[in-house]
């Protein structure tokens, strides 16, 4: 589909750069307010560096991941998915 990931990169601790299927790219941006429930794990910077793409979504290990249709949106959109 024209919305899976096919790179991501770190930026900065919470902050990441994403590239799509059909070429779209952007950045989505982690508020430390984001990090609740099984997002908490990001927290800690060598965590969150484990970021990887797997099967089309942006993930870390113990099963964290992102919804690509919905950063897509936000990233066509906006340029940036902030998440709050």
């Amino acid at each position: 589909m024209h919305y899976d990931v096919v790179e991501a990169r770190v930026l900065d601790h919470l902050v990441f750069s994403v590239r799509f299927a059909d070429g779209l790219t952007g950045r989505v941006v982690l508020l430390p307010s984001h990090l609740r429930g099984v997002f908490a794990k990001l927290a800690d910077p060598q965590q969150f560096r484990r970021l990887r793409v797997t099967d089309g979504f942006v993930s870390w290990p113990d099963e964290i991941d992102l919804a690509p249709d919905a950063m897509y949106a936000a990233i066509r959109e906006h340029g940036d998915w902030i998440l709050r």
